[in-house]
């Protein structure tokens, strides 16, 4: 996961250089909650079984009996990610701290450029 992340950060850099020239903020924040998303679906998806799934949302906060019905749960990988026990442990702010980078801060962050002259 960490080469992933490292990968789309430079990936996102560099997307966002060179749309940053967009004035649409709304869509810079759809695709934040989509790739957010995304990498939530993946720890999902590396967490193969039900035991190892329950035991990593509680690691992150989620609590014991909630933690339990989500990791039992045979929806698909994508469904599972929007689920309140995924929001719960995987905070905006704990992607953050693994290294994800937001798009939305990339775009507050080149907006001197779009100045317009």
């Amino acid at each position: 996961m960490e080469r992933r992340l490292s990968e789309l950060r430079s990936y996102l850099r560099g997307w966002a250089g060179y749309f940053c020239l967009a004035m649409e903020l709304k869509l810079f924040d759809r695709l934040d909650q989509w790739i957010r998303r995304r990498i939530r679906m993946c720890y999902w998806k590396r967490w193969r079984h039900a035991r190892t799934r329950s035991r990593e949302l509680v690691r992150l906060g989620v609590p014991r009996r909630q933690a339990i019905r989500h990791a039992k749960s045979r929806k698909s990988y994508w469904h599972m990610a929007k689920t309140i026990a995924s929001g719960v442990g995987f905070t905006n702010a704990l992607l953050v701290e693994l290294g994800l980078l937001s798009l939305k801060h990339l775009w507050n962050e080149l907006a001197p450029l779009r100045r317009t002259a």
